[in-house]
Formats: structure tokens, sequence, C-alpha cells
């Protein structure tokens, strides 16, 4: 488990609060008519057990039913103008967080988005949509019913000591007698309340991790039967997350008994006193009945403060999370003042290139080579000798620890990243196609491609064959991952995508290692066109799908061992003719000219 999913925080971080403030800054206006809206909600609920201690008092130990009715008409105004604010305050408060929260998850995908690929290598997908979603969404509850909300339960409080304090002081103190024991019991409950908290993130953490991982990895699962098993694993640690969740509602169960019997408490010193005091004519009826109604409308805010501690415990851990992700800077650097390449030929140079993914454990070793505008150079190896990682390196997935790799003439240093991968399409082994239709695949929703294009490059490659038997064509909807396509289809739709958008290097990796036969004789018919005027870089295992290239580059460990064409290497029976002797090993392998 990471500690990134164990962060619980401070209950408040001064730092943290500030830099949350800062997304809230555009919204001041929300933020003061929040507060100001606030300060009439608060004044008007305390108001009624005056106005109710104004009827006994002045109406009803009269016998005055006019002054009554009025009385009776005020409270229910005061009420309805309280429904009222309330309405506005609410919406206003929601319109706020909705608001701030969209420009903070705008802003975090957003940098998620400019991450190089070493940062996704070593985190979870899933902890990355936790922050911006799960994450982003205990922030809206901070900012719609948490910090405005908090400035309504003071409120409320301060205007129930002011009309308190108004008519009797001495009551007053009485009433306030059972604070000492309440504060003692917050904190008390807010320690246990924070231990448990911890517990049932991590426990939540590790439920999240299992089911992600577990029904993503179905097929395995249901291939090798081990349903049952998975069954008592998860119920295992639902069991864990369902005991976390029970030990933190026992204090909550706890808590608020206490704070009723506090209340309880404090009504009976009320009526014992300011009873004693009415039996004596120096406290009138009116007054008593005040504050047995202050009593108990003191101690609500005192409960919604207790929440309002978890809702902003969750935000400060949450937060911490967040602003960890923006604040990593593992990128891949734009240069302060980017070369432009008006328009690429395609010449490509590797010089004394070394690469390692984790410092010193180097896959690229002195890799020095040259491919000439429109030259196809296959690489071949076996797995592992570095062959990828040529491909990482020249998008500039990854940067390199030492050498140049050169396009044109110009390091790829020198050049914006976006610009670079303008110019280079790649078509993987494994294909990822997204929820959406096979035109949007294709032109990946760019208004640059037009349906003609799609349908041209689709059309070149093979695929349109295929799309146009669909029911809706170009249109038919393509579901998670294309999973209603076979492997060959989605191969085709990666070729056409790459072909759409018309790249002067091409770079195929593996990519006709997952098709049949008959789809792979249809693929490299498309390659032969797709290759026509371009530099093309192929990697391929199946050594007969690059006997034509122009020069075929032999990996192994990390390094360039043989260099040249089909037949020189055969000619050197080095490792290129031990490879191809492996695939080809019931053939006799002709000698060249």
């Amino acid at each position: 488990m990471s500690q990134d999913d164990e962060i619980l925080g401070k209950a408040y971080d001064s730092k943290l609060m500030k830099r949350l403030l800062g997304y809230v800054k555009p919204y001041t206006k929300y933020v003061v008519l929040a507060i100001l809206l606030n300060l009439l909600v608060a004044g008007l609920g305390p108001l009624r057990p005056y106005l109710t201690k104004i009827a006994v008092d002045d109406y009803i130990a009269v016998k005055d039913y006019d002054g009554l009715l009025n009385i009776a008409l005020l409270l229910v105004a005061t009420l309805i103008i309280q429904s009222f604010i309330q309405y506005f305050l609410t919406y206003y408060t929601q319109l706020m967080g909705q608001k701030i929260i969209y420009d903070l998850r705008v802003k975090l995908f957003a940098h998620v988005q400019k991450l190089a690929l070493r940062y996704f290598d070593k985190t979870p997908i899933g902890r990355i949509v936790t922050r911006v979603t799960n994450d982003i969404e205990a922030l809206n509850e901070l900012f719609s019913s948490g910090i405005v909300m908090v400035f309504s339960d003071i409120f409320i409080i301060v205007w129930i000591f002011i009309f308190m304090f108004f008519m009797s002081w001495d009551l007053s103190l009485v009433t306030l007698s059972v604070l000492p024991i309440l504060i003692y019991g917050t904190f008390l409950f807010r320690r246990k309340v924070r231990e448990s908290y911890r517990d049932v993130r991590f426990h939540l953490a590790r439920l999240n991790s299992y089911m992600q991982e577990h029904i993503t990895g179905m097929a395995i699962v249901q291939s090798f039967a081990k349903e049952d098993d998975e069954i008592k694993n998860i119920a295992s640690i639902n069991s864990d997350h369902k005991k976390a969740n029970i030990d933190s509602i026992f204090y909550y169960a706890v808590f608020y008994p206490v704070v009723e019997v506090l209340s309880a408490a404090a009504v009976s010193l009320i009526i014992w006193y300011g009873g004693g005091d009415v039996i004596q004519s120096s406290m009138t009826i009116g007054v008593l009945f005040a504050f047995i109604q202050y009593t108990e409308m003191f101690f609500r805010p005192i409960r919604d403060l207790s929440e309002k501690y978890n809702v902003m415990q969750t935000a400060m851990a949450s937060s911490e999370r967040i602003f960890k992700l923006l604040d990593n800077e593992t990128v891949v650097k734009n240069p302060d003042n980017p070369k432009s390449l008006p328009k690429v030929k395609g010449s490509i140079e590797f010089d004394n290139v070394c690469f390692a993914y984790n410092e010193n454990d180097y896959v690229l070793r002195n890799v020095s080579f040259k491919i000439n505008p429109g030259e196809t150079v296959a690489i071949v190896g076996a797995t592992g000798a570095g062959k990828t990682s040529i491909i990482n390196i020249l998008t500039r997935f990854y940067d390199i620890q030492n050498g140049r790799i050169l396009i044109d003439g110009t390091d790829i240093k020198e050049i914006d990243k976006r610009d670079l991968r303008k110019y280079i399409s790649v078509v993987l082994q494994d294909v990822f196609l997204f929820s959406g239709t096979i035109k949007s695949n294709i032109n990946l929703d760019s208004e640059n491609i037009s349906q003609e294009e799609v349908i041209n490059a689709a059309k070149t490659v093979g695929a349109h064959k295929f799309i146009s038997l669909l029911p809706n064509q170009y249109n038919e909807e393509v579901k998670e991952k294309g999973a209603t396509l076979s492997v060959g289809q989605k191969q085709l739709i990666s070729f056409a995508r790459a072909l759409a958008y018309n790249p002067q290097i091409l770079i195929l990796d593996e990519a006709t290692s997952s098709v049949d036969t008959e789809t792979e004789i249809l693929i490299q018919q498309a390659i032969e066109k797709l290759l026509v005027g371009r530099t093309s870089i192929v990697i391929a295992h199946r050594l007969s799908t690059v006997q034509n290239a122009d020069k075929i580059i032999v990996m192994h460990k990390g390094e360039i061992r043989e260099m040249g064409t089909h037949q020189e290497l055969l000619s050197k029976k080095g490792i290129y003719y031990k490879l191809y002797q492996l695939q080809y090993k019931d053939q006799e392998i002709s000698k060249p000219a």
C-alpha cells in the first residue's frame, strides 16, 4: 500500500488552506455573499426564542390576543425569510463549490497529461483516477458545505450568546457550566475519530486497488477458475473495511448521546436555577422559556461542527494528495527557446546514445546509427535487447542520459515536444482504442482531418472493407478498448490513424505480431504503401517482414552488434544469422550470391 493512500494530514493545515484559497479567489464575490447570507440566517434563528420570550411576558401574561397574533405572524415571517435566504445560501455555496472543483479538476488533468511516461510506469492508474475524481469531490464538500457553513455555526453560537447575556448574564453562566465537559469530550472524540478515519481510508484504498486489478484481469481469473478464491480474498479485505467503519460509527454513536445528555443537563440547570428566580419573581417565565430554547439550539451547531471537522480532515488529506500530484515534476522538459522544423525531411541520427529507465541501469549503451530521409530501417533482436527503448527516446517519452538524437541535424532536445511528435506516427503492438466511433479513433477528433481523409486512410491500409460492412460504418460505436473489434481490425484502425496524420517519420513496433496470416498479408501490402516517401523504423520479431528493409540493425543487450542489409547480415553468420536460422530451421538458408 502506498503512503499516499495513508495520508491523513492535519484537520487544518494553514499552508494547504492558503493554496486552496487561491482557487477560491476568482469567486470572492460568492464567498462575501455567502458570509452575509450566513450572518442573516444565523441571526434569524436565535431571534425566534427572543420573540417567544416577548410573547410570553408581554402578551400571554397580560392576555393581549392582538399583540400575541402579531408576534405569531412575526415568527412565521422570520421562518419564511430564513427559508428564502437559506435557499440562496445553499445555491450559491454549491455553485461556488462546483466552479472551484471544475477549475481544479481541469488543471489537475492538464498537469497529468504533461507528466512523463516515467511517472505512469511507477504510479497505478487507479490512484491517479482517484485524485482527479474522489479527492477533488472531497474538496467540493469543503467549499460548498464546509468552510462557509462553519461560519453559519459560529455565527449562530455568537448570536445565541448575545441574546442570552442580554437577557440574563448569571443564567447564561449557569448554562455554559457544562462547556468544559463538552470541550473535553469533543477533543477526545476528534482524536478517536481521527484514528478510525485513518483505518477506514487505508482499508478503502486496499479494497479499491484489489477490485480494480482483478476486474481488469478478469480474463485470467476466469481462465484459471479462480473465482472462489478471489471471492474469499475480497471478502477478507471487505471485512476489514466493514470493521473499520463500524469502529468509526461507534465513536459517533457515543459522542452524539453525550452531547444530548449535556444538553439535557444544561436544561435541568436552567430549570433549577432559573425556576428559582421565577419563583422569587427576579426573572420572568418568558426568559426561562427562551433560555431552554437557546440551550437546545446551542448544542445543534456543536454537533454540526463535529461533522465539519470530518469534512475538513477529509479535505485536508485530499488536498495534500492533490497538491503532491500537482507539484510532481516528472516531466520531459521543453527547451526555453525551442527551434522550429519548417519542413522535416526525415533524417534521423543517434550519436553515442546511452539511456536508462532507472539510474545507472542502462538499457542502451553507446548506440550510434544514421537513417537517411525516406529509408526504411528495421530493428531486430531478442526480447529486452532495447528495441522499444529506441522508439521511446526518439519520441522523447523519455530523455537520454548521454549522447544526442538528431532529426534533420537538429537535437530533439531543442525542439518542442509537441512539434516533434507531430512529425512522427507510431503503431504499437498493443493497440489502444478510445470509447467513441471508428472515425474519432482514426482522426482523434482532429478538426484538421476531414471525413474524406479518414476514408482514404482506411482504404489505403485495407480497413475500409470491414468498416463499410458495419451498420453505422465510420460512425459505428467503439466500446472501451475496442472490445467489439477483433485484434486484426483494431490493428488496421491504428494503421489508418497513423496514415491520417500524414507523418514524415513512421514507426511500426511489432505491428503485425498479433494478427493472423491473412490479415498480416493485408497489412504488409498496406505497409508498402505507407513507407513510400517516409522515413520508417520497423521493429519486428518476424524476420520475414523486414527482409526488404534498406538497413537492418541487430540489437543485443542494449548495444548494436550488427548492421547491414538482409543478405549482408546472413553472410556474416552472426546474431542475425542465428535468429533467422531459429525461425527457418526447417528451411535451407541459401547463401548470398
